[in-house]
């Protein structure tokens, strides 16, 4: 299988990259930004249509939440816009596509929201990536939303995450690794403007349910996600725990001034995931599968070159 990745040099796309080329020998083409500029509707059908891909898989975003507040008209190009243009590039070739979307589509008080539940986004993120759904769901002649949440795992295209801990889960298992590995505090947030409860979700395992939508020919919503929710600090514990670390580091308290973006934070966004595991045929992991697993590609820590196309 060929498989055309957007966002391949970031958090997501980069494992998504890793499992679809190293674990199942797929050929990955996964164009930077300075190759293909997905805001440029010919360009990504051109791009497109010279890879000959099977599958086209859009992780790419612009990941800056304060930005996409400030500057609303990048942010619809960079988000809607691209998704327009990769769907219509998808449907000239004939081929699925595959959107990554979020559980932040919901408002927080929808948890346990299954696969058909409406998306009720309360901030700019949220309701970027609800609009983007709406393309593939609308538009696409073969598509898969595939929603990922509290995403956790390695960055293979980059030496280090974007952020130690922001307003949701992302990157919260490695950074607290990192830091109390050099034997330092790490403060559990608590409080307001916070997402507090969600569905942890190994990036490489979020990969292999796509994988396997695609091998399946399905369509429709999937919630990619893990099989077991947790709070911030329950999640905080466990991954002590399975990586044998001292909790008597940990700390809880609320974050740093300044540290939340501006607009509100869905509280509990936990998936019922129930649905997409029955129609993919498996059986989602629970929190300790995924973070032995972690701690697997944690201590491993690959950083493979990714391939990129100049059309």
């Amino acid at each position: 299988m060929r498989i055309f990745v957007t966002g391949a040099s970031g958090f997501v796309g980069s494992n998504l990259v890793h499992v679809f080329r190293d674990r199942h020998g797929a050929d990955v083409v996964a164009p930077g930004h300075e190759h293909v500029d997905l805001t440029d509707a010919a360009l990504v059908t051109r791009a497109v249509a010279a890879s000959r891909p099977d599958a086209i898989v859009h992780a790419a975003i612009w990941n800056a939440p304060a930005a996409l507040e400030r500057d609303r008209a990048r942010a619809w190009a960079g988000y809607v816009g691209a998704t327009r243009n990769v769907t219509d590039a998808a449907n000239a070739a004939g081929i699925p596509v595959v959107l990554v979307s979020t559980d932040w589509v919901f408002d927080g008080t929808q948890a346990p929201a299954a696969e058909g539940e409406p998306p009720n986004p309360v901030n700019a993120y949220g309701f970027l990536k609800a609009a983007s759904e709406l393309v593939v769901t609308e538009r696409a002649g073969h598509g898969v939303v595939a929603r990922i949440a509290a995403v956790q795992g390695v960055h293979r295209a980059r030496a280090s995450a974007p952020r130690a801990q922001d307003a949701g889960f992302g990157y919260f298992v490695a950074a607290l690794v990192d830091t109390l590995r050099a034997g330092a505090r790490f403060t559990v947030w608590d409080g307001e403007g916070l997402n507090a409860l969600a569905t942890p979700t190994l990036a490489t395992d979020a990969g292999e349910l796509i994988w396997r939508a695609l091998e399946l020919g399905v369509t429709g919503t999937l919630h990619c996600c893990g099989g077991e929710h947790a709070d911030r600090l329950g999640l905080a514990h466990r991954a002590v725990a399975a990586f044998g670390l001292d909790a008597d580091r940990l700390d809880v308290g609320p974050p740093p001034a300044g540290a939340l973006p501006r607009g509100r934070v869905p509280r509990d966004t936990r998936l019922d995931a129930t649905a997409t595991a029955a129609r993919l045929g498996v059986e989602l992991p629970d929190l300790d599968t995924q973070l032995a697993r972690l701690r697997a590609e944690l201590d491993a820590s690959p950083a493979a070159p990714m391939e990129t196309i100049t059309t």
